[in-house]
């Protein structure tokens, strides 16, 4: 059959009109999706910790779905509201009385520059390199009402500062949280469906190796929650309880300062070192001795034996790994991001560190 120049040139013509369609249909396509991504761009980071959470936490919530009779919805509600209570309640109440917390802290600054501080004890002095600048430099304050006072200011408008801040940093956070706990519900109810399409995705793009590379995802995710959050957070709990036993004032806004430090070997003792030296200012040497040995005891309890143990199962995470996620993660996602940093890095890590070991002859 011949073809004559008319049906070229119609067929061509049709080519084109399929070819402009085609872009047309990329187009909008391309502009649907990022118009979603720009609506859900505010929910990134409560979508992504309710993945994270729900990921972590699948294996008790599966033994509460099976103690209430397979029955996906109330054991989502059980999870959700016990989770709240664990996650949300702590900071709810740090925010509460973050300003009484501030107050009290201000109240003792005035009270201790206004009085003046002992004259300094010999062993300060004694000190290697920094001793004799510390003990003449308290000697100076004990000495200068005018000093004194100067200090005073400088320390009191940071403060206010960082307080106010901090308020709301965690009022942002908590509503971050207590969305994310609204994703994780639906994600508990509808977790088995979504799990098996994630395994046949995974098996799918990279057979056996996207398999056991979403195998690693699971166990590092739960190992970093568990091993890493988790036991920050019960360091943060136990060192509140310390300074309250022991009498220290800010026990709410210092138990959260330490959650936060924890994260960073030894640096919990910023905060347990000041207030050991308040005690002993006050006379009471007994309850800073308690104190130093409180927190030198829990701190190295959790850093040397209970994290270790818990997170030994996903092939250790660096230490810059976490302080980066961190870090990192609170500038990319805010407060929350203090968790989730450190998981999506960690996860990175050892995904990339699991693909090149099968390479490696």
């Amino acid at each position: 059959m011949t073809t004559t120049p008319e049906d070229r040139d119609r067929n061509t013509g049709l080519a084109a009109d399929g070819g402009i369609q085609k872009i047309v249909v990329l187009t909008f396509l391309a502009l649907l999706v990022l118009g979603c991504g720009l609506v859900m761009l505010p929910f990134l980071s409560a979508i992504v910790w309710a993945i994270i959470l729900s990921f972590s936490s699948w294996g008790i919530f599966c033994r509460i779905r099976s103690l209430l009779g397979d029955r996906p919805t109330l054991a989502a509600l059980v999870m959700t509201l016990g989770l709240a209570a664990i996650v949300v309640a702590p900071f709810v109440l740090v925010g509460n009385s973050l300003a009484d917390n501030v107050s009290d802290v201000i109240v003792l600054v005035r009270n201790s520059f206004g009085s003046g501080p002992r004259q300094p004890p010999q062993w300060i002095g004694e000190i290697p390199v920094v001793g004799p600048h510390l003990s003449e430099y308290i000697a100076h304050l004990a000495n200068d009402a005018a000093a004194r006072g100067a200090a005073m200011h400088q320390l009191i408008q940071p403060l206010k500062t960082f307080a106010l801040g901090l308020g709301k940093a965690l009022g942002h956070g908590v509503l971050e949280i207590s969305l994310s706990l609204l994703v994780g519900f639906f994600l508990y109810r509808d977790g088995d469906g979504a799990a098996a399409r994630l395994e046949t995705s995974a098996f799918r793009l990279a057979g056996a190796r996207g398999a056991r590379l979403l195998e690693v995802a699971r166990a590092t995710v739960k190992g970093v929650v568990h091993g890493i959050l988790g036991t920050s957070l019960m360091q943060g709990v136990l060192g509140g309880i310390g300074f309250w036993i022991a009498g220290v004032p800010g026990v709410f806004l210092l138990g959260f300062a330490t959650f936060i430090l924890s994260f960073v070997p030894l640096a919990t003792a910023i905060l347990w070192i000041p207030a050991v030296g308040w005690l002993y200012a006050q006379g009471a040497t007994g309850w800073a001795i308690f104190l130093v040995v409180w927190s030198v005891v829990i701190g190295g309890l959790i850093d040397h034996v209970i994290k270790p143990m818990i997170i030994a199962r996903t092939g250790g995470t660096p230490f810059l790994i976490v302080l980066f996620g961190v870090i990192g993660g609170a500038i990319a996602f805010g407060f929350i991001g203090v968790f989730i940093g450190p998981t999506l890095l960690a996860v990175g890590y050892r995904l990339i560190e699991e693909w090149s070991s099968d390479l490696m002859p």
